[in-house]
């Protein structure tokens, strides 16, 4: 496997963008859609990728290894006077789990959050997903709570970990 190179997802980025989403989903439960993917277009997706770029506070990281979409990470910023924090998401390719690609896209995400004023980063977790919870623990994320039935896939639910980091 070649080298992971993060880099900001380009609005020339969204047809793979979507193809990387839709396998994602096929891959895990513990994204909010499945294998259907998002319902968007690839001009949808570029509007979406060019508001991001527009954003101070948000970002669209990529991680690319072998001219390929591994994973991705995105801050989004909050409006008024939640404006010092920012929602956090991440994801990976389950071909590439376990090579320190989420942790790179997290050390990203954190720095970019220091240097464009971000105080707090926000998540949510699947309560069972114990990979991405140690994960997020070992930059410094906290629990502070678990939010009931936050997904509901058929008939079962799961609840989530609602997380932060402090960065004050």
């Amino acid at each position: 496997m070649g080298e992971i190179i993060i880099k900001e997802a380009l609005v020339e980025d969204a047809e793979e963008l979507i193809a990387y989403i839709k396998q994602i989903g096929k891959e895990t439960d513990n994204l909010t859609f499945g294998a259907e993917g998002l319902p968007i277009t690839v001009e949808q997706e570029k509007i979406f990728l060019k508001n991001i770029q527009n954003d101070p506070k948000s970002v669209h990281l990529l991680a690319w290894q072998d001219g390929k979409i591994v994973g991705d990470g995105s801050l989004g910023s909050l409006p008024r006077r939640m404006s010092h924090r920012a929602d956090m998401g991440l994801a990976v390719l389950k071909e590439a789990w376990g090579q320190g690609i989420g942790a790179k896209l997290l050390e990203s995400l954190i720095a970019y959050a220091k240097e464009h004023g971000i105080e707090i980063l926000n998540l949510e977790v699947r309560a069972d997903n114990d990979r991405a919870i140690r994960l997020y623990r070992r930059y410094g994320f906290q629990s502070i709570g678990i939010s009931p039935a936050y997904f509901k896939i058929g008939e079962e639910y799961f609840d989530f970990e609602i997380m932060v980091l402090d960065l004050r």
